[in-house]
């Protein structure tokens, strides 16, 4: 199953603390339902940030995508202008 990235966060969150409070990360990564691989993929990624800086982020991901599309759309009509002219 994938998380979205303020998901991802929120577990981050919640394996710390119970790592925090005298858990092993396997067993803290059990009980949240979490492997440890994705434990430490989430603490590289994901590792000083806050759920709403994680939607924050997606969104700025999502804006980029589609800015790119309209730039490469743009080129396009540029070169067939060109083309014709």
């Amino acid at each position: 199953m994938r998380l979205q990235p303020e998901q991802n966060v929120a577990k981050l969150r919640e394996i710390e603390v119970k790592i925090g409070s005298d858990k092993n990360v396997g067993s803290a990564c059990r009980e949240a339902r979490a492997t440890n691989k994705s434990y430490y993929h989430w603490r590289c990624a994901n590792g000083g940030m806050k759920e709403d800086q994680a939607r924050r982020l997606k969104q700025l991901v999502q804006e980029t995508a589609q800015l790119k599309r309209l730039v490469g759309e743009l080129h396009l009509e540029k070169a067939a202008l060109t083309d014709v002219a």
